[in-house]
């Protein structure tokens, strides 16, 4: 028999981790990210961009995960960034860079909250968040394509870390 979210045996559960998003304006994307979160129990997720609107696409996407996620909005990812990090949390960005370490080898430190910064979906994390952050981690490839949209990146992510955090 196929279960639904009534007869589940999951437990909910609430992980130490913020999901920052550095521009991602897509709403497609953005309701997206509202579900994810909460499926994989995360603390917060913090939208920054200049032209976030939470419209009826978000909700339509969000199945109404957007009325119970803890979120804020702001303007500029950075601030947010190095509020995070004075305040004690370990910062990872995932994007693919130079000196990035796969996801799958990458293990987690439990003695701090973590934030996870995605970035825009054309441009990635900015430089600037890139260069502040204690980790930058990346999904391997073996297509041609270099990205994969930005959720089902977030999602993969998050899985791993999550999945390290039990």
């Amino acid at each position: 028999m196929q279960l639904t979210h009534y007869n589940t045996n999951f437990k909910q559960h609430v992980f130490p981790i913020t999901l920052v998003c550095d521009n991602v304006t897509n709403a497609a994307n953005i309701g997206s990210l509202f579900r994810i979160a909460d499926a994989f129990g995360i603390e917060k997720l913090v939208l920054c961009g200049p032209n976030i609107t939470l419209g009826r696409k978000v909700a339509k996407t969000s199945r109404a995960t957007e009325k119970i996620v803890k979120f804020d909005k702001t303007e500029s990812a950075i601030d947010v960034i190095k509020t995070l990090k004075t305040d004690g949390h370990l910062i990872i960005s995932l994007e693919i860079t130079s000196q990035s370490q796969a996801i799958h080898t990458f293990q987690i430190s439990q003695d701090k909250p973590i934030v996870l910064v995605i970035g825009d979906e054309n441009f990635g994390v900015s430089e600037s968040i890139l260069k502040i952050s204690d980790h930058v981690i990346h999904i391997d490839m073996y297509g041609r394509n270099s990205s994969m949209n930005v959720v089902q990146a977030a999602n993969i992510a998050l899985y791993e870390l999550t999945k390290q955090l039990l």
